[in-house]
């Protein structure tokens, strides 16, 4: 049976669902396939890409001098060599974690990985020792000395001179830190960010004080703290009290939930998910927090656990996309994520894997909440990482002074994003004109932040290549340039490809092509 639609009678998300479904082994893509984009129809406004220095960087840091350079560069460079050729992607926020002090404890924090210990700013007599977290601190100034221009700084435990067991993780699965402590919290951050800008002259313009308050973090993998909603209230108003009296502008990012259910819904966490109504949604409830000052008007969630299978993935970011545009003024930022857990068997976090595989699955991910979330920002977790697991984009040897490391094409994938959609740049609507006969193409489109070029990223997970033609309403079109990241490039550059003419996309490539506007 043969049936035709018109592509504007689809919603956004049966588009991006089509285009997902179909496989190339029973249709084939024509020719050409046009990309129709209206620069008139305008999404959300780009805040960051980013990635946080948790928890190789408190060594990394310390390495020889042209290794830990290299390293920085490949993060956070926008230089190009001689060829053309991007030494590094671009990040354009830099993620601190602010430690809680299991590595002062060693053997006695409980933590059995050392490289999961975090020092803290914070020692036992309550003096405050601005030398601890040198080699992080020397990340933030390498960010900042190649162009990074926003900083975060998250903890994920309180310091453990005010937890309730003296660790800094929670060994009875409880809220680790007593109400009475809230205020001490709240003044320690507070210092936190003041003495790293006398250190660094780095401000942090956001301040992360709870991270995935639904697990338990009771089993000493890693610093952590479970909160109850009401709990994170508590700690948020402290916070924002002691920011206010110390007159620092730094912002309050909340939820950070561990995965996006709980924005939505309670789940299986009572009293820690539907965190969207509970801190932005009824003003009248206890926990309400959007007039707090200080409080950015962001909710943050991570996409761990619900990015497959792929139709799945959309319905829901669908729906919180509706549900935050429906709070005036309230973006959403997806602010951690790696390849985690099996995926409903699409891919395994386990193990390190190299290749294009993975990137691809990654570059999906970051495709879905962007186009469809909304996501206002794009934060990956580990960007040095010494495991066997996929939650790297740069891997090394799990050596404290010194060793070897690898870009993986997982952080060429993010790049293909981050180097080229900067902070201000908007997104515009982008769909395909046959998203059935396009097979296994994902594409998205952005305005950048001063109006002169369009930015469109071009996912194609396919084993057979793609000819794509790109049709802007509301603008003219110029040449453009393109960058490749496959199993054999990274953000490779090719020539320019004038305006009108078709786009040969690569199997199995993520592709950007960045086009001047007229």
């Amino acid at each position: 049976m043969c049936f035709s639609f018109k592509l504007e009678a689809l919603t956004p998300l049966a588009i991006l669902l089509l285009s997902l479904a179909a496989s190339p082994a029973h249709s084939q893509a024509p020719a050409v396939v046009t990309v129709r984009i209206d620069a008139r129809k305008t999404y959300q406004t780009i805040a960051n890409f980013g990635a946080s220095d948790a928890w190789s960087c408190q060594f990394v840091g310390n390495w020889p001098a042209a290794k830990k350079d290299a390293i920085a560069d490949l993060l956070f460079s926008q230089e190009s060599g001689p060829n053309g050729q991007p030494k590094g992607i671009g990040l354009s926020q830099w993620r601190f974690n602010i430690g809680a002090g299991s590595a002062e404890q060693g053997e006695q924090s409980g933590i059995k990985d050392e490289w999961r210990r975090a020092e803290s700013f914070l020692k036992p007599d309550g003096s405050y020792d601005w030398t601890h977290q040198a080699g992080q601190q020397w990340f933030l100034k390498a960010a900042q000395q190649r162009g990074v221009k926003q900083f975060l700084g998250f903890l994920n435990s309180p310091p453990v001179q005010f937890t309730a067991n003296g660790k800094a993780y929670a060994t009875k699965a409880e809220t680790n830190i007593a109400p009475a402590n809230y205020a001490a919290l709240g003044t320690y951050i507070a210092k936190v960010v003041a003495g790293v800008k006398q250190t660094t002259g780095i401000t942090f313009d956001y301040v992360s004080p709870i991270n995935e308050p639904q697990w338990d973090w009771s089993d000493g993998g890693q610093e952590g703290s479970p909160f109850r909603n009401e709990e994170m209230a508590g700690v948020v108003k402290a916070l924002s009290s002691a920011l206010v009296a110390e007159r620092l502008p730094s912002k309050i990012l909340i939820t950070e939930a561990g995965k996006l259910d709980y924005l939505l819904t309670m789940g299986d966490k009572p009293n820690r998910g539907n965190q969207l109504a509970a801190f932005f949604g009824d003003k009248a409830a206890p926990t309400y927090l959007g007039n707090t000052p200080q409080v950015a008007p962001v909710l943050a969630g991570h996409s761990y656990f619900t990015t497959s299978p792929a139709t799945q993935a959309a319905a829901l970011r669908q729906q919180l996309a509706a549900r935050v545009a429906a709070v005036p003024k309230l973006t959403y930022w997806q602010s951690e994520y790696c390849i985690l857990g099996d995926n409903g068997g699409e891919i395994n976090g386990n193990p390190r894997d190299l290749s294009i595989t993975p990137a691809l699955y990654l570059a999906r991910v970051i495709h879905t909440d962007l186009a469809v979330a909304n996501a206002a920002a794009w934060q990956w977790w580990l960007a040095v990482s010494p495991y066997n697991y996929k939650d790297g984009l740069v891997y090394i040897d799990k050596n404290k002074t010194d060793g070897t490391f690898q870009a993986s094409k997982m952080l060429w994938a993010l790049g293909n994003y981050s180097r080229y959609i900067r902070p201000g740049a908007v997104r515009v609507a982008a769909a395909l004109a046959d998203s059935v006969s396009a097979g296994h193409l994902l594409v998205s489109a952005y305005r950048s932040p001063n109006s002169k070029q369009l930015i469109t990223v071009v996912v194609n997970d396919a084993a057979t290549p793609a000819d794509l033609r790109l049709e802007l309403s509301g603008r003219r079109l110029g040449a453009s340039q393109s960058y490749t990241t496959s199993a054999t490039t990274d953000l490779q550059p090719s020539a320019p490809v004038p305006a009108g003419q078709v786009l040969h996309v690569a199997p199995r490539s993520i592709t950007t092509l960045v086009s001047e506007l007229r």
